[in-house]
């Protein structure tokens, strides 16, 4: 059970309006509302006045698996011990709701490029069919349109959740109130994420059934059978993408599965890694430039040793990332 739960449960028992709450807190109203809607979260101070107010230990208010059914009394709160090495960032209730609203849109932006770049060869295909030479020419002009359309649509996804990128690689110190409130969310999300995955994986499985039926139909009709393949693909990998990337976003707040802390660590360390191995290749590669340009005195060939050098970087970051994991 929830903070905001346990508020409206306790006020209720206790046969309380939100404006005598409000009153004996030395708030408005508003405050009590929103901490009962999960739109913020009242300050430590409230919370050890609501548990004077309501009778109860301010472990049972802050602990989501408390249950008001199995709480047991208690004057004493224990105090919550920090059980990760790392620092920890503080995530307010507002980010992460702001954080949640943002990542429908920028999931179905991201799906929608994906979907676009899938897309792409069919029109390319479809001018073929239709036109003759040059016309079937301006197929591959516009599948380049359609990977513009899909880069720009990344772009501004991006743009939507930048701030919020911390999220998926520092440790987090939540809010109170907010792990039950995601929670909650998830839960809630799970028969459409499922419902999403399965039509995804239907579209992509069926179709290869368009080209077969066609090809068996008539012999001309190769090509609107591939375009048919692609859109069952694009609508079918949308689906999957969309849903995959909401699903998440609860896990990035929860800190579970590929975003648990232990892996985040990891992660930071192999990075961390990673960067001294490429500042000292860096090293090599000037003092290389230097050498070999001072000895031959011929700069104007020996400066291809950087776009050289800037093409391996990743190569090396992600060799030295294996080597260092070991």
């Amino acid at each position: 059970m929830i903070l905001a739960d346990k508020i409206i449960e306790l006020r209720k028992k206790a046969g309380m309006s939100q404006e005598e709450l409000a009153e004996k807190l030395g708030v408005s109203r508003q405050s009590v509302s929103k901490w009962e809607s999960m739109q913020a979260t009242p300050d430590l101070n409230r919370i050890l006045k609501m548990s004077e107010i309501f009778g109860v230990s301010t472990d049972f208010l802050l602990k989501d698996e408390i249950d008001l059914v199995k709480h047991e009394q208690t004057e004493s709160a224990e105090v919550f011990a920090d059980e990760t090495e790392p620092p920890l960032t503080h995530v307010s209730m507002q980010e992460v709701n702001e954080y949640l609203s943002n990542i429908p849109k920028s999931a179905f932006l991201i799906a929608s490029g994906v979907a676009l770049c899938i897309l792409s060869p069919v029109s390319a295909i479809l001018f073929d069919f239709l036109f003759d030479s040059p016309l079937e020419d301006l197929g591959a002009v516009f599948m380049f349109i359609f990977i513009a359309g899909a880069v720009g649509l990344f772009i501004y996804a991006g743009s939507l959740v930048k701030k919020f990128e911390y999220l998926k690689h520092e440790c987090l110190d939540t809010e109170y109130g907010v792990d039950g409130m995601v929670k909650d969310k998830k839960n809630q999300y799970q028969p459409k994420h499922t419902l999403n995955i399965i039509i995804g994986v239907i579209c992509c499985i069926l179709s290869v059934t368009p080209p077969i039926v066609l090809d068996i139909v008539a012999d001309n009709l190769d090509e609107i059978g591939a375009v048919m393949l692609f859109v069952l693909i694009a609508f079918g990998v949308f689906s999957i993408v969309k849903t995959g990337i909401i699903n998440n976003s609860f896990d990035v707040i929860l800190e579970k599965e590929n975003y648990s802390r232990t892996k985040k660590i990891k992660i930071l360390e192999k990075k961390e890694k990673s960067d001294a191995v490429v500042g000292v290749y860096w090293l090599i590669v000037v003092a290389l430039y230097l050498g070999l340009s001072f000895t031959t005195m011929r700069w104007d060939r020996t400066w291809i040793i950087y776009p050289v050098a800037g093409v391996l970087t990743p190569v090396v970051a992600i060799v030295s990332t294996k080597l260092t994991s070991k």
